[in-house]
C-alpha cells in the first residue's frame, strides 16, 4: 500500500511530540524518563520500523533518517543529563542542536515523500 501525505504528516507530528517532551524536561515540567530517549520506544522510530523499513528499508534516505533520529535521541539524552547535573542554561541552549536534527529529519521526510 503506498504511503500517503497523511502518513508523512503523522511522522512529523511524532517528531514534534519528542521535541515538546524534551523541552518539558529541560524546563522542569516533567521528569526525564529513559523511554523518552529509547529508540525502540520512540514513536517516530516505531513508524520507521513498522511503516518505512518493511517496504523501503533498502533506500539510503530511510537509513539516513534512522541515523539522524538516533543522533537526535542521543543528543536529547545528553541535554537531559546536563539539566539533571544543574547545567540548566547549557542544556537549554542545546535545544538548537535538537532543532537542527529536526530540520534535517524534515528534509529527509520531504525527500522520501517526493520519491515514493
Amino acid at each position: 500500500m503506498p504511503l500517503s501525505p497523511f502518513d508523512f504528516q503523522q511522522a512529523r507530528v511524532k517528531q514534534v511530540l519528542f521535541k515538546s517532551r524534551l523541552r518539558s524536561v529541560l524546563y522542569g515540567v516533567r521528569e526525564a524518563e529513559p523511554a523518552l530517549f529509547a529508540y525502540a520506544e520512540n514513536p517516530l522510530a516505531q513508524w520507521i520500523q513498522t511503516v518505512l523499513k518493511p517496504e523501503f528499508g533498502t533506500l539510503a534516505t530511510v537509513r539516513e533518517l534512522e541515523s539522524t533520529l538516533q543522533q537526535m535521541l542521543r543528543t536529547g539524552q545528553d541535554l537531559a543529563t546536563r539539566y539533571q547535573r544543574g547545567l540548566i542554561e547549557e542544556a537549554r541552549a542545546g535545544l538548537d542542536q535538537i532543532n537542527a536534527f529536526a530540520d534535517q529529519i524534515e528534509r529527509q521526510l520531504l525527500a522520501l515523500e517526493s520519491s515514493l
